[in-house]
């Protein structure tokens, strides 16, 4: 036996048994649950394994809410998986899971069940590589980051299976880490952003011991890779809760680790009062358009969280003339550069947000309601200048922005989507990577893939 299967061993015997909620005691049935994620579980079950409708799935639901993904653990590894459902592949590096394919592109995805490594039960505290190794339901449960995503929900007697006490933290309203906070922070302090996110977004409190470690551990967010930072970004500024979330990472010190250079204009600037209210207000109408559909690109989520700081910083509000307008975006320009260094914003995307910025005073400037001058249409900062625009004119009490122009609307409330359903294997295209590949050119929030 090898010293993590007996540490596993040890751990599993002192681990609870869970509190089983029958039918009838708690809101959710088969029927709220998608049809696609449905057979996959009958499937799952019918051929053997053990297998749950697992995480923000059954929290959603539970809190009356349409889940936007529906994932799913089992006993079953990814190749016994793969073999119950042929329109499925195995994809990961960190760790194995496999995607069952729909029609119109829907993804489910099924993970086997996990434990956490042996050197996060027992090791230094240090950031923690990836670990694959598998377990049982219980372990899987306790790896997790918060107690209310570690719920599980089993379809043949509807019954919600509760191993850390996640239904009463639901029913409370309380987001709380899972087993010591700052071990879990030290061990992987990007559970900090998560923990503001759902407090965020369900408009829950953070739990006292939870909200004390983060206070002590925020500056370890930047021991994280930045791939990993942006995406849990993204997730904050798309999810339709991003004033809140501003507002506890604001109050927790985490926006300030993420945006140093924000410190100075919310907290010791003469109108720093004025710059918070600002930022809040620009990103209320953030959340606005998102929830009514309006897909905003990276470009402009960067440079509308930026105004607030152009704005106190570099006097934006006052250019009046083309050259100043010039000045300004090569100022902005240069600022990015260094502002932006440990984000790794791809140098075009720092360009397009400086042109935004600076044109903004200028469109501000010759709004009179009507036509706009000819020379300003010909621009070609023009187009993606009216975007920034009209969402700053909301802002400022104008009319409200809605079906803003050159913008498709988003896909929301939606299953994951595959670029390319797996289909039979040919014959092999030497160079041209896997049948499944993705195109991820470009990054993800306009920043350069690691």
């Amino acid at each position: 036996m090898t010293t993590s299967e007996s540490t596993a061993e040890a751990v599993d015997d002192n681990l609870p048994a869970p509190q089983i909620i029958p039918r009838g005691q708690h809101p959710i049935t088969n029927n709220e649950i998608d049809a696609d994620a449905l057979m996959v579980l009958r499937r799952l079950r019918q051929a053997g394994f053990t297998v749950y409708l697992v995480g923000g799935g059954v929290r959603d639901i539970f809190l009356g809410k349409a889940p936007k993904d529906f994932d799913i653990s089992t006993s079953a590894r990814p190749a016994q998986v793969r073999k119950v459902f042929r329109n499925s592949r195995i994809i990961g590096r960190r760790f194995r899971l496999v995607q069952v394919f729909f029609n119109g592109g829907k993804i489910i995805e099924v993970a086997t069940f996990r434990r956490r490594s042996e050197y996060e039960i027992t090791g230094d505290d240090v950031v923690l590589p990836a670990n694959n190794s598998f377990g049982t339901p219980v372990e899987d449960a306790f790896r997790r980051d918060l107690t209310i995503n570690a719920l599980f929900y089993e379809i043949e007697g509807s019954t919600v299976i509760d191993f850390i006490g996640g239904v009463d933290d639901l029913k409370n309203r309380i987001v709380r880490l899972i087993g010591d906070p700052d071990r879990r922070i030290t061990r992987d302090p990007v559970r900090m952003m998560r923990v503001i996110r759902h407090a965020a977004r369900a408009d829950f409190e953070v739990e006292a011991e939870t909200w004390q470690a983060i206070l002590r551990n925020r500056d370890k967010l930047l021991l994280c890779p930045v791939s990993r930072i942006r995406d849990e970004l993204l997730k904050d500024l798309r999810g339709g809760a991003c004033r809140s979330w501003a507002e506890l990472a604001v109050e927790s010190g985490i926006f300030y680790t993420i945006f140093p250079f924000y410190s100075h204009i919310l907290t010791e600037h003469e109108n720093a009062a004025a710059n918070k209210s600002r930022l809040s207000a620009i990103l209320n109408v953030i959340d606005r358009l998102i929830k009514t559909a309006q897909k905003l690109p990276d470009g402009l989520l960067i440079s509308l969280l930026l105004v607030p700081w152009a704005e106190a910083e570099l006097d934006m509000q006052n250019t009046r003339t083309q050259k100043e307008s010039y000045l300004l975006s090569r100022n902005i320009r240069e600022r990015l550069a260094e502002m932006f260094s440990n984000l790794n914003i791809k140098r075009a995307m720092q360009d397009d947000v400086a042109r935004s910025l600076a044109t903004l005073p200028l469109l501000l400037k010759h709004d009179n309601g009507k036509d706009w001058p000819k020379w300003l249409q010909k621009k070609s900062y023009f187009k993606s200048g009216m975007h920034l625009f009209q969402i700053i004119k909301e802002v400022n009490g104008g009319p409200i922005a809605d079906d803003l122009p050159f913008l498709a609307p988003a896909i929301v409330d939606q299953p994951k989507k595959a670029g390319r359903p797996p289909g039979r294997r040919g014959p092999s295209h030497g160079g041209r990577g896997t049948a499944y590949a993705i195109n991820t050119k470009g990054g993800v929030f306009g920043f350069r893939q690691n």
